[in-house]
């Protein structure tokens, strides 16, 4: 091996064991990168593992202090029960070993949707290094991975969706999305539109794939607590989260007419399916998945009847990269823009409430585009 081989092997080496001597750092101090939000799915995994009550707070609060959550009150999972197929192995580990894990998987999640979503919107291949440093510069991104959200595994699935569609595996398409039904509020569009387009072609194997895979996810967690589902329901009917003021439409007409008519976060949904339905029948005999799923969620999470967080946020990244391909720098300044404010907001510590501008302004900006942009042919690897 010449010496110009052997410096950046070297180099290589040495930066692996820097790196390996820090994670030993960091799984041996539990003050370093306290769990935020990561907690509440390790601890509803573990009581899973252990047939107990993912959904009991009492249960929760001490599993959630002992891995490292300074908390007085439980931080709750409450994502339905098919999520736990997901957050499972995480069960198995211990906090911080599941912690790190955790980073791991979701940013390797963000970075291959970087990619993938470049290629499948129609972006040259040489610059597919743009696609991922869109989604990791993006604050989302960031807030996501920072508080353990599983935000980016939604992205994942919807970007999985795309690509097996694209690849001619309807039925695997359909198991992708999954992933997306973790928050099913925040892409309720997509499976209206799966629907439709089964129903338009006669073709079955997509809405098939998503109901088997939708099925076993849901069934697996019986294996270990066989009373999980009315555990859900209970908690969902007795405790639901009503006091959170999440960044939604329905949240300002609850600070309108009364915080307690927790109903009036479902009237932008009503919103959403009128525009469904004048939209959809203009496209369908035109329909491409790569050009209509951006749109989807993004009007799916403008209308989302709750959540819609800025950690959620990522899902509006297959919009702003579809822009960035099909507009070019017509767009840029103003995806900037927006996630500049979305930084202000960070430092001035606003809370989450004030983010509500973020995805209408990006569908502002996703409508003005759209009209300009161009359609180049997608890669089909």
């Amino acid at each position: 091996m010449t010496v110009r081989r052997l410096l950046p092997v070297l180099a290589l080496a040495a930066v692996a064991v820097v790196f390996v001597g820090q994670v030993l750092d960091l799984l041996a101090d539990p003050t370093v990168w306290p769990p935020d939000d990561y907690i509440e799915y390790w601890a509803a995994a573990k009581l899973a593992v252990r047939g107990q009550n993912p959904y009991d707070g009492d249960l929760l609060l001490p599993l959630e202090r002992e891995g490292g959550r300074d908390t007085d009150e439980p931080v709750m999972m409450w994502n339905p029960p098919w999520t736990l197929a997901v957050v499972f192995p995480l069960g198995l580990l211990q906090s911080r070993a599941g912690q790190l894990l955790w980073l791991a998987v979701n940013f390797a999640a963000v970075v291959y949707c970087g990619e993938r979503m470049w290629a499948l919107f129609g972006g040259r291949r040489d610059r597919r290094w743009v696609g991922v440093a869109i989604v990791l510069v993006a604050l989302p991104t960031l807030f996501a991975l920072q508080s353990g959200q599983i935000s980016p595994l939604l992205l994942l699935g919807a970007v999985l969706f795309l690509d097996l569609e694209r690849r001619g595996y309807p039925a695997l398409a359909g198991a992708a999305t999954v992933l997306l039904a973790i928050k099913p509020h925040l892409a309720y569009l997509v499976w209206l539109a799966i629907v439709c387009e089964a129903v338009r072609t006669r073709r079955w194997r997509m809405l098939g794939g998503g109901a088997i895979a939708g099925a076993v996810c849901s069934a697996f967690p019986l294996l270990f607590v066989p009373d999980v589902w009315n555990q859900f329901r209970d908690a969902m009917a007795n405790r639901p989260p009503e006091q959170w003021m999440s960044p939604t439409l329905g949240t300002v007409l609850r600070m309108q007419f009364g915080e307690g008519m927790f109903k009036l976060q479902f009237v932008p949904v009503l919103i959403g399916l009128a525009w469904f339905a004048l939209y959809y029948p203009r496209w369908a005999r035109r329909w491409n998945w790569a050009d209509q799923v951006p749109l989807l969620i993004l009007v799916s999470f403008v209308t989302a009847p709750y959540g819609a967080w800025p950690f959620d946020m990522v899902l509006l990244l297959p919009a702003a990269v579809w822009l960035v391909v099909r507009c070019g720098p017509r767009v840029v300044a103003a995806l900037v823009a927006v996630n500049v404010g979305c930084l202000v907001l960070n430092l001035l510590q606003t809370g989450s409430f004030w983010f509500l501008w973020v995805s209408p302004a990006v569908l502002l900006i996703y409508t003005a585009g759209a009209r300009r942009g161009t359609a180049p042919a997608p890669e089909t690897a």
